[in-house]
C-alpha cells in the first residue's frame, strides 16, 4: 500500500520520464507490473513501482538510459543503487 509520500505520475509522465510509449505503461499495469492508484479516475503510477519495473526489464532499461530519465543519471552522481534509475552491475 502506498504511502502519503509516494511520488506519483500519471501514465504519459511515466512515458515520457522512462522513454517509452503510453501503452506500454498501460501493459505493465495490466500485468500487474506497476503498482497504481486511482485519483479521480485517473491513474497515478508509483514512481518506485516505475524504477523497479524499468531496472527489471532490458528493453524499457535501454530505453530509459538514451531517451528517458537515464539519460542524465551521471550528472546526478547517485551513491544509493536503490535509488538509481541505472543501478551498478552485480
Amino acid at each position: 500500500m502506498p504511502t502519503d509520500n509516494a511520488v506519483r505520475v500519471t501514465i504519459s509522465e511515466a512515458a515520457r520520464l522512462f522513454g517509452v510509449n503510453p501503452r506500454t505503461i498501460r501493459r505493465a499495469i495490466a500485468t500487474g507490473e506497476i503498482r497504481y492508484i486511482v485519483v479521480q479516475g485517473r491513474y497515478k503510477v508509483l514512481f518506485e513501482s516505475l524504477v523497479t519495473w524499468s531496472q527489471r526489464k532490458t528493453s524499457v532499461r535501454n530505453k530509459t538510459n538514451s531517451h528517458g530519465i537515464g539519460q542524465w543519471v551521471d550528472q546526478w552522481k547517485i551513491k544509493n543503487a536503490r535509488y538509481s534509475p541505472r543501478p551498478p552491475a552485480e
